[in-house]
Parts: C-alpha cells; sequence; structure tokens
C-alpha cells in the first residue's frame, strides 16, 4: 500500500526504510533483519512525520521543504531543456529571452499587454506569461521556446498551483478574487472573493494544507484552506502604509517571510498560529525572496536601494549586503540551476542582473525591454512547480 498517496501521510525517508524495508541492511535470505530496523530507529527526527495535502507528492525531508531544489538536481521532464531566462517587459507586451551562458537576448517573443510574470506549470511542461491588462495568459514551450495561442483568464496578475496539482490559482489583484482554475485549460472552478486589495503573492505551508497570500493595496494577509478554496483568516499588518509583496516559507516549514516594499524589510510570521508577525528591515523598497540551492540562505532584493540583502536560515539573521555598483532597481527572478548565479529584472532601468551567489558580484548588467518584472529561470531543480517565477518542491 503506498502510505503517502493514499493517506496523504508525508514520511522521511528513514521512516520509509523502517516500514517497507527499503535503504535497510537485509539478512543472507534478502530479508530485512530485526536489527537492521533498530538500527534505523535513532535517525528518525523528532519530526517523523506530518498529516499532508491528500494527493500532494511525498516531502522529501521534513526539516526542509526544498530538499527537492539540490543543484542541477533536474526533474526527468526538464533536463533536455534548454537554460533561459524570461523577462516579461510589462510596458513593452513582450517577453525577453536571455541565453546565461552568453548574456545576450536571443529572441524577443510578442505577448499580451501588461505581462507581470513567466510562471512554470506544476507539471513544468508549461511557462505561463500573465498578461494582466491583456486578460490572457499566454503559453510557451520551454522545449522549443516558441509561444502557443493565448487563452482567455482575466485578471491574471500572478499564478500560483497547489501542491496536490489539481489547481491553478489566479491572483486577480483588482478583481480581489482568488480564482481556482484548472491547471490546464484554466476554466474556473471556484472563484473565492476576498476583501482585501492587492492580492499578488503566496507560498504553501510544509504539508500544502494551507497557503499564505500577500495583499498589496490594503496592507494585509490572508490564509488560505488549500482543500477547501477558502480564506480562513485575514490580517492587517502593524505598519502604516504597508505594502507586502513576495512571500517564502523557511526550509523547515516554521516561518513565512513577507518582504514588505515601505516597511523596508521582510514580516516574520508563524503560519500555524497567524499571529501578528514581526518585522525584519533589510532595505529600501524589500521586494523578491529566493532561497539558495543548499536552504541555508535567502537572498533579499531591495529594489529601492539597488541592494540584495542576505537571510542566514539557521543562523537566523542577516549576515551580507550586496550593493550593485552602478545602482539600479533589482526586483523579481530566481537562482540558476547550479545555484551559483541569481538573476533578477530591473524593474525601472529595462535591464536585467546577473550576480555570483558566491561573491555578490555583479557578473551582467543586460539591456531588455521597458518595465521587467516577474523573470524566470528555466530550467530549475524540483519535482513539480507552485508558480509565481519558481517555486519548486
Amino acid at each position: 500500500m503506498n502510505l503517502t498517496r493514499r493517506t496523504g501521510l508525508l514520511l522521511t525517508a528513514a521512516v520509509l526504510a523502517a516500514l517497507t524495508g527499503c535503504g535497510t541492511e537485509t539478512g543472507s535470505t534478502g530479508r530485512t533483519t530485526q536489527g537492521a530496523i533498530k538500527a534505523v530507529k535513532p535517525a528518525v527526527p523528532k519530526r517523523q512525520a506530518v498529516y499532508g495535502l491528500p494527493g500532494m507528492p511525498p516531502v522529501l525531508d521534513t526539516e526542509d521543504v526544498y530538499a527537492a531544489d539540490r543543484p542541477n538536481k533536474l526533474s526527468p521532464v526538464v533536463k533536455d531543456f534548454p537554460s533561459r531566462i524570461y523577462v516579461p517587459n510589462t510596458e513593452s507586451d513582450t517577453v525577453s529571452v536571455i541565453d546565461p551562458k552568453t548574456f545576450k537576448v536571443t529572441e524577443t517573443i510578442r505577448v499580451g499587454r501588461q505581462p507581470q510574470h513567466v510562471v512554470p506549470s506544476w507539471d513544468l511542461k508549461t511557462l505561463w506569461v500573465n498578461n494582466d491588462k491583456g486578460n490572457t495568459l499566454t503559453p510557451i514551450d520551454p522545449r522549443t521556446g516558441k509561444a502557443g495561442a493565448p487563452v482567455d483568464v482575466h485578471d491574471p496578475y500572478n499564478l500560483y498551483f497547489t501542491p496536490d496539482g489539481k489547481h491553478a490559482v489566479v491572483m486577480a489583484s483588482l478583481d480581489r478574487e482568488l480564482v481556482f482554475r484548472d491547471p490546464h485549460t484554466m476554466k474556473i472552478q471556484h472563484t473565492e472573493p476576498v476583501s482585501c486589495y492587492g492580492v499578488n503573492h503566496a507560498d504553501f505551508s510544509l504539508d500544502g494544507r494551507y497557503f499564505i497570500v500577500s495583499c498589496e493595496f490594503s496592507g494585509e494577509l490572508l490564509k488560505v484552506d488549500t482543500a477547501k478554496m477558502k480564506v480562513v483568516a485575514q490580517q492587517k499588518l502593524p505598519f502604516h502604509g504597508a505594502m507586502p509583496q513576495d512571500v517564502k516559507v523557511s526550509p523547515d516549514g516554521k516561518r513565512f517571510y513577507i518582504a514588505d516594499m515601505m516597511a523596508n524589510g521582510m514580516w516574520v510570521l508563524d503560519g500555524d498560529t497567524f499571529a501578528t508577525p514581526k518585522l525584519l528591515p533589510t532595505g529600501k523598497g524589500t521586494h523578491g525572496l529566493y532561497v539558495s540551492r543548499d536552504s541555508r540562505e535567502m537572498y533579499v532584493s531591495n529594489r529601492g536601494e539597488g541592494t540584495i540583502s542576505v537571510f542566514d536560515f539557521p543562523a537566523n539573521r542577516l549576515t551580507k549586503k550586496w550593493k550593485l555598483p552602478q545602482g539600479g532597481s533589482p526586483d523579481m527572478g530566481g537562482v540558476s540551476a547550479d545555484g551559483n548565479t541569481l538573476w533578477l529584472s530591473g524593474r525601472y532601468d529595462s535591464e536585467v542582473y546577473a550576480i555570483d551567489t558566491r561573491t555578490g558580484v555583479e557578473l551582467a548588467r543586460i539591456p531588455v525591454g521597458n518595465g521587467p518584472h516577474g523573470l524566470a529561470v528555466y530550467p530549475q531543480p524540483g519535482r513539480y512547480s507552485l508558480g509565481h517565477t519558481g517555486i519548486f518542491r
């Protein structure tokens, strides 16, 4: 019986080994010995298992939700895809395609009005361009780089996928809705009205049972039950004029970090209790959050001052700040498959930055269209995508 799928139980490798005999020592008969089972027990961490969203792929490590995202650990689905950087230019209505080896734009794809983000699908096979004012999604085949016919979707500011792969979730910012859709056809399955204004970014809990959403224009946070597709909690951030942006869960799943471009820092939230979060200052115009390939650090783009802060998860503090040598407006992006390069759009400077994650040195500054925003680095390691510019598990 497949315990992980039939009951929604998410088990560590050690627990699975103890239950199934996989990965343990065997006697001459090929059967698992009692001594081998006992030897496994001390290796089982305190958090042995959590009950996850039914149908969700099993968590590989309950202490590290990003365990599938190690350097160059590409899924068989994407291993033959060419490595590219896809940059949506909101004011040019185009997507610039960059070859990361040459730092050159190789193609410019015409899309709909005001593309905001390029989003990998849950099954990793499609990149969806969110044409917010055009009310369409443009699919791009990452194997060929060719765009397909646009799909009508109203107000697609941003796009996410539930961990079980059953729903796409459109962040309809101006419509004040979370719209749950078929992840392939994009037909509406459920519409959840929200009372906050400007729903834009999100991330899911380790068990996938809920997700936290930021509301940019009203300075609020939502907690949404994934299976019920319902808002179950809401709170106003304790800062006048707060404008929350990107959301990321910590590797151990205990905290959510929410970038705030007006509070100039990250809110640190206990997602389970949904108590009032605390602010950690990082820099002016805090905007995007990206986890390193070893799950030890998070890169924080400070759009208003042209810097990137580095947060150390084990140390629970900021350890470095990198400044772009000629200034800039670092916004959204992602980390290369090998983990050595951080790619960020320059929102107000019509450029893209490539930054060495080992030294903080700027490797390249590449001209693109006007208003570059939620660029996607693709492919990236991981088994499936939760959306945005690439949240992989």
